[in-house]
């Protein structure tokens, strides 16, 4: 019998939906919209991906990827350019935030700025007493405009009384269990 030579319609349709809505769009969905039937759309979909049932459908899937790929390409110039168009159509506006937006961006394109993220680690249980009565200090500086007027002291010996209970209650339990 052979291979067919040429794509149907249905065929193309299906390629063209696949390749066009590619992350919004189930191919199972891109069947249903080329007019496969819905109840068999998922086994077409399936089958027109694989190169061994159906070669030309998927040769045409990749040209048309790398025919949207080249036309929508992201070049450093383009991307540079776009950014300055958009920058002047949002000053032509006044839309001063969107300038500024688009500017800052086609900075960072260009390398201008470094963005900086430093991640520390580490676990309460390795600070000294010291340690975090300081840091709880500071957290209660910073927060205390949202906190009910609660003198740092008495947080502070509400925390040493919640982890004194905590280090005690592990014992009585260890202990229960023991007697049993």
């Amino acid at each position: 019998m052979g291979l067919p030579k040429k794509l149907t319609e249905q065929q193309m349709k299906f390629a063209y939906e696949l390749v066009t809505n590619e992350g919004r769009k189930t191919a199972t969905e891109c069947a249903v919209d080329a007019g496969f039937a819905k109840d068999s759309a998922r086994q077409y979909a399936s089958k027109l991906q694989n190169p061994k049932l159906y070669p030309l459908v998927v040769k045409y899937i990749g040209e048309l990827r790398e025919e949207w790929q080249k036309k929508y390409e992201v070049t450093y110039e383009k991307h540079i350019a776009e950014l300055g168009q958009i920058r002047k159509e949002a000053l032509k506006k006044g839309a001063w935030s969107a300038a500024v937006n688009a500017e800052v961006a086609r900075g960072k394109a260009a390398g201008l700025y470094i963005e900086q993220k430093i991640i520390r680690t580490g676990k309460l249980e390795d600070l000294t007493t010291e340690e975090l009565e300081s840091r709880m200090k500071k957290i209660i500086d910073d927060y205390s405009p949202i906190l009910e007027d609660v003198p740092f002291e008495e947080l502070s010996e509400k925390v040493r009384e919640k982890t004194n209970q905590q280090k005690v209650e592990p014992e009585s339990q260890s202990e229960d269990t023991e007697s049993e």
